[in-house]
């Protein structure tokens, strides 16, 4: 299962049933876990922990070097969980000291082609990030964002859950979950209605939401608006993370 053109280094770890393509080329201090699928022409430099059912298609970069100034060599790690695919082309670094010396991807994730993972990245699970998206350092994206296609997303920018970019939007801010965010720069169009019906999103807490995003996305007086949603987090849960969600924002949230 791994063809004699590949070059792996002794220390590698690789579970028995790993496919390994033609003029691969793994690192030193790489594990891969079981039936995990690699393609032709894919360098996957260490300290780099892959977790089991993963996907590598021809000429992905994974594990390199974070491409920040300050980075000199120190420790750092790319932790990848379980079922991700990695398209063509894909470019994942490691972390960097002035974060957690981790980049972190979930499990479940689609990650299509040309898309970059840069430096200290937290990726959540079951998200979408369509032809080209690209993430600074420290970008968090968290579990069923759907990122389209061009997206940037500036470093230390948050996308909430649900939530959904349009195509060739430039991200600068947090993105609130369960909501749609495009142009340039991204502002907030509305709740990802259609997104959350797939999900099996109650109508009563799509309302709620949309009530919510009503009040403290694109309503003037914050405050007020603010007092009438946390009546509606009393009763629906998810009002309670987009609240607290932009309670918790430092870099300030997307608006209309």
């Amino acid at each position: 299962m791994i063809d004699p053109t590949a070059v792996i280094d002794p220390s590698a770890r690789l579970a028995p049933d790993v496919s390994v393509g033609p003029y691969t080329i793994i690192g030193a201090n790489v594990e891969i876990g079981p039936r995990t699928q690699i393609g032709p022409h894919v360098v996957i430099k260490g300290p780099t922990t892959i977790g089991a059912d993963n996907s590598f298609y021809q000429f992905c970069s994974i594990g390199e070097d974070p491409q920040d100034l300050k980075y000199h060599g120190e420790a750092s790690r790319l932790i990848i969980g379980n079922g991700n695919r990695f398209r063509e082309f894909c470019t994942v670094h490691r972390g960097t000291e002035s974060d957690n010396a981790e980049t972190l991807i979930g499990d479940d994730n689609l990650i299509m082609a040309y898309v970059h993972i840069a430096h200290d990245c937290v990726i959540g699970n079951h998200i979408i990030f369509s032809n080209g998206a690209s993430l600074a350092g420290h970008v968090h994206v968290e579990d069923h964002a759907v990122l389209s296609g061009f997206t940037l997303v500036h470093q230390f920018s948050r996308i909430g859950a649900h939530a959904f970019t349009g195509m060739g939007s430039w991200v600068n801010r947090d993105v609130p979950p369960y909501i749609i965010a495009a142009g340039n720069y991204a502002r907030a169009i509305g709740i990802n209605k259609e997104g959350l019906k797939r999900r099996g999103f109650s109508s009563e807490a799509i309302s709620a939401l949309n009530q919510s995003f009503r009040l403290l996305v694109k309503g003037a007086d914050r405050q007020a608006g603010m007092d009438a949603a946390l009546e509606l987090a009393e009763e629906f849960p998810e009002v309670r993370y987009f609240l607290d969600f932009i309670d918790s924002s430092e870099r300030g949230i997307v608006r209309k």
